[in-house]
């Protein structure tokens, strides 16, 4: 059974690797693209090498977004938002979605339309 479980571990990672290797030097050849194609314009900076890209790209992730994945950045702040949810009362409920309207929404209320029967 153990043996069974390398072996399809090792299939993955022969699988996964070599698009990982040929995604990371695309993205490498698209920064250092951009930069060249840029920056000089732009702002009299020097030209950088594929090298310097790479290491641009990894400076970046550590000082700006990680190295976690892309998946579940949201999931967190939804789940805490739904547990708060949960715990509120249908009147704070109301006044929470109301508070949200009044922000992001339709700032007057909502204007029903006339019953649609003549005054006789």
């Amino acid at each position: 059974m153990r043996r069974h479980y390398f072996l399809r571990v090792l299939k993955l990672a022969l699988l996964v690797v070599p698009f990982l290797v040929l995604f990371v030097a695309v993205i490498g050849f698209v920064v250092m693209s951009l930069w060249n194609r840029l920056m000089p314009a732009l702002f009299g900076w020097k030209l950088i090498s594929y090298w310097q890209a790479l290491g641009l790209i990894i400076l970046s992730r550590i000082l700006f977004g990680g190295f976690r994945g892309a998946v579940g950045r949201g999931a967190y702040r939804r789940h805490r938002m739904m547990e708060r949810c949960e715990k509120m009362t249908p009147e704070e409920r109301e006044r929470f979605r109301q508070g949200l309207h009044g922000r992001w929404g339709r700032v007057e209320p909502r204007v029903e339309p006339p019953d649609s029967k003549p005054n006789v």
